[in-house]
């Protein structure tokens, strides 16, 4: 889930140009750090599932690097890279989104603190390979906000799940001063049988290994969820560049067979939150 709230902070850096002050006023065209090429750089930390289904929470660093060089955006996809190389049009209505994804996905691979689950095995690392395309509609409520949509199509390469995922979301951002800003999203994950089968999944030998009982999961839409995010320049102006403070928090509940598996329904949960605080750096 946690990649969905990344991407929504995202939004934040690339609307930065038309912060608005209190008077309605954005800055000068040509004085923002964001009119030609910009990168963010962050960390913070963030605590979440130690895998997709687990009641178990881990604290981890959050790295974050996400800009834009000679027309192509690039945004994180935790932990992975998206890429826009559709250049935004100064002043349009509606923007364009398309380019490459790609991610890594850890999720019982290691540290694995359920002693049942344990018995199951450590999983592979899966690369998810694929696009990203979507639609960014500026000034839907005011002269300042946006919506975009966009949905991920990512294949695993390395040999892991060997499956499919699908993820859509829907993004509202606005920008409540000339230093700070808010985003709210809706998202979602739609995987085939293959994903599916390769994490929820129990063969019987694992119940002979871990006493949970066989399981032959599905695809389908694995969850939905819904995250907030905000962000304050911490000089009070985004177009100058510099520090700011990021907050970001998510929910998502597991559905279908992700939820019914025994290793979330006996010995996880299906909510799953996610929390980050964190510090970026513009230039």
């Amino acid at each position: 889930m946690y990649k969905h709230v990344l991407a929504a902070a995202c939004l934040f850096v690339a609307s930065s140009p038309v912060l608005a002050q209190p008077d309605g006023q954005g800055p000068p065209r040509g004085e923002s750090v964001f009119d030609g090429d910009y990168v963010t750089l962050g960390v913070g930390l963030a605590i979440s599932p130690s895998y997709e289904g687990s009641d178990n929470y881990d604290i981890n660093p959050l790295p974050v690097i996400l800009g834009s060089v000679a027309g192509i955006d690039f945004e994180p996809r935790g932990p992975g890279l998206a890429l826009d190389v559709i250049p935004d049009q100064a002043g349009a209505k509606v923007d364009f989104i398309l380019g490459p994804v790609g991610r890594a996905r850890f999720d019982r691979n290691n540290g694995i603190k359920d002693d049942v689950v344990r018995e199951l095995g450590e999983l592979d690392v899966a690369v998810e390979l694929g696009a990203v395309a979507g639609v960014k509609v500026n000034r839907v409520f005011s002269r300042f906000d946006s919506l975009t949509a966009e949905v991920d199509l990512r294949w695993d390469v390395a040999g892991a799940h060997e499956g499919r995922v699908i993820s859509p979301r829907l993004t509202y951002f606005r920008p409540i001063s000339r230093g700070a800003a808010v985003s709210f999203s809706i998202s979602a994950d739609h995987v085939d049988d293959d994903y599916a089968d390769y994490y929820f999944s129990i063969s019987p030998a694992g119940t002979v290994t871990s006493g949970l009982p066989t399981f032959n999961a599905t695809g389908g839409w694995k969850n939905v969820g819904a995250s907030v995010f905000s962000a304050i320049d911490l000089d009070g102006d985004a177009a100058n560049g510099g520090f700011a403070i990021i907050l970001l928090g998510s929910y998502s509940r597991l559905l279908d067979d992700a939820k019914r598996s025994p290793v979330t329904s006996i010995r996880g949960d299906a909510d799953q939150f996610f929390g980050a605080i964190g510090v970026g750096y513009t230039f």
